[in-house]
């Protein structure tokens, strides 16, 4: 889609025309107006007109001498000469001396020159002006200065435009939105039958899985204007420009017909209505706009309404009910073969060698967004400009897939040896304890190359398919990975360091959750001891439970972590060879793949 985009000038464009204007009114047009016929003559002239008396008023200055008749009908100069007795022969004739003569015009001219005009010409300036004003602001009732304008980008067809084709790994939400397009080709098909189409349609998700582009797909497809406006340039410092924003949107829309209109990040303007004093009645009376507004639409009108929110719970009820937006469509993250998909598609931008295996890179970015997926081919590719390739090899894709999740490497941190050392038992005790474990993600890569997240070193499980749902001893089995670097570190050095920070909450925040949310407990059963909100904002907890509830669930949770932990102290014990040997490896390669890692096991584990 291509962006329409307005010329705007600024107002202190107007005020140089005007100021340019004036300046040029002075120094041409004044003059020229206001010079009066002044007729030279020479000496001889002057002196007769003397000697005849014919002189009414003189005026003598160093280079020149102005003069008039006796009747002041004409204006006449003449140049200064040596002359003693000049004086004296001006005062025999009659004549009045004085300083300066004023060259007066006529009445009527003057009162044309010096009142009318200007006053004509400023009347003309400040109207130009004030029509060009109430154009940017939206219409006679709105405030200078485009306040109530809402600014809405709009986008017309073009032939780059974006399709649902440039959109890959949400088949489910393209299906939906498809009969939105169908409408806006074939509206009669839907009239016939007596239907309509939604009035609204809201798209709800984490960040960065495609909303937008979602919306600016159909607007592709359905080669229909788009009207694309975040919810944040809603809210005013004034009251009421909010919904003046909200009726000029609307208004163009309506023009535009058929069309469609997007508002990014609804819940800046849609959120519930407390009813409380002192609360934001600016936003307040915005949404009231908006919900009018879109009361006012007619179903079979052209007009598709698109919203995109990361916080659907926190949406007014007055807003989501049908008749508003009609229809809900979730954009999740996207499993292994949307992921895969959307790899593909990034992937065309960008020169990649034959052998890329995109299945792969797929699996090592579980859980990512399609933003994020995006970022991890633009990584790549500037990973191989770096090292002086011209195409992107699947190395580059591992690379900056790791480059997304712990950060770039830190290659000027020299750790001791000693440091070196208890990081590589430490990141063998973790993938050993979850080779040795059935259940266990496998082994994908180890290094304890330090990394600019903090990260001195990282175990990296890839699993063969995504796992939607997760047993008891899965979950228990992934705490007793999260303790087997602190466990290796115990039985090896016989003291715990500060590298097991984040291994410690993990493991706490998991098992807490089989507590009070997964109902893993005898005690509890299945009770919710805790509530999510804002699940696609990393979903806050809070507890529901009375004070002693809690210290039993705390005290549930030491209990499980510390018997996995007592669990995974067990197996690298019983197989501290096999530690001992692959620690010593990843001491002096740094880095060793999941292959190389088996290869050492060798299925030898516990003889």
């Amino acid at each position: 889609m291509k962006e329409v985009k307005s010329p705007k000038k600024p107002l202190i464009y107007y005020y140089g025309i005007a100021l340019l204007l004036v300046l040029l009114f002075n120094l041409v047009v004044a003059p020229f107006l206001t010079r009066a016929a002044v007729e030279e003559v020479d000496y001889g002239t002057f002196m007769k007109m003397t000697e005849d008396k014919n002189i009414g008023t003189v005026e003598i200055d160093d280079s020149e001498i102005v003069f008039t008749d006796k009747e002041n009908k004409k204006i006449y100069k003449t140049g200064e000469m040596n002359d003693p007795d000049l004086t004296q022969r001006l005062y025999d004739s009659g004549a009045k001396f004085t300083h300066n003569i004023e060259k007066k015009l006529s009445p009527v001219l003057n009162f044309l020159l010096t009142v009318l005009l200007p006053i004509v010409i400023f009347i003309g300036i400040g109207q130009y002006m004030s029509k060009k004003l109430m154009a940017n602001a939206g219409g006679p009732n709105a405030m200078s200065f485009g306040l109530g304008k809402s600014n809405a980008k709009v986008y017309v067809p073009s032939t780059d435009g974006i399709r649902f084709d440039d959109v890959a790994g949400e088949d489910e939400a393209k299906e939906s939105l498809a009969e939105i397009v169908d409408y806006l080709h074939n509206p009669k098909k839907y009239s016939d039958v007596g239907a309509s189409m939604p009035k609204g349609v809201l798209l709800v998700g984490p960040p960065g899985t495609g909303k937008t582009m979602l919306a600016k797909a159909v607007a592709g497809e359905a080669n229909v204007p788009f009207f694309s406006m975040s919810g944040s340039e809603f809210v005013e410092m004034f009251v009421g420009m909010g919904a003046s924003k909200v009726r000029d949107l609307f208004r163009q829309a309506k023009e535009k017909a058929p069309c469609i209109v997007f508002i990014d990040e609804i819940d800046a303007i849609g959120k519930k209505r407390d009813g409380q004093i002192g609360g934001n009645d600016e936003r307040e009376q915005t949404l009231n706009q908006l919900l009018t507004e879109m009361d006012g639409f007619e179903g079979n009108n052209g007009v598709i309404i698109l919203a995109a929110t990361n916080r659907p719970e926190s949406l007014d009820p007055a807003l989501t009910r049908p008749g508003r937006f009609d229809r809900r469509i979730p954009v999740e993250l996207p499993d292994l073969a949307g992921r895969e998909a959307i790899l593909k598609v990034h992937a065309k931008k960008i020169k990649t060698a034959d052998d890329v295996n995109f299945h792969t890179v797929a699996r090592m970015a579980a859980g990512s967004s399609g933003a994020e997926l995006a970022n991890v081919i633009n990584e790549a590719a500037l990973r191989a400009v770096r090292n002086g390739r011209s195409v992107v090899c699947e190395a580059d894709l591992e690379e900056s897939i790791e480059v997304v999740i712990a950060g770039y490497q830190k290659k000027n941190r020299i750790m001791s040896d000693t440091e070196k050392r208890t990081v590589a038992y430490h990141e063998i005790g973790h993938a050993l304890v979850a080779a040795l474990q059935t259940n266990s993600a496998p082994v994908q890569k180890i290094t304890i190359i330090p990394r600019t997240s903090g990260a001195l070193g990282y175990t990296m499980q890839v699993e063969q398919n995504d796992k939607v749902l997760m047993t008891q001893r899965e979950l228990e089995n992934k705490i007793a990975t999260l303790t087997g670097g602190r466990a290796a570190e115990e039985i090896v050095f016989g003291e715990i360091t500060t590298g097991a920070s984040n291994d410690i909450e993990q493991a706490t925040k998991l098992a807490r959750a089989m507590i009070t949310r997964y109902g893993m407990s005898e005690e509890f059963d299945m009770v919710a001891m805790e509530t999510v909100s804002n699940q696609y904002l990393g979903g806050d907890t809070s507890l529901s439970c009375s004070a002693d509830t809690q210290k039993e669930i705390d005290r549930k949770t030491v209990e499980i972590v510390k018997k996995q932990h007592e669990k995974a102290r067990r197996m690298l014990c019983d197989n501290r060879a096999k530690l001992d040997e692959l620690a010593g490896i990843l001491y002096e390669k740094e880095t060793i793949t999941g292959d190389e890692f088996m290869s050492v096991l060798n299925g030898k584990v516990g003889e």
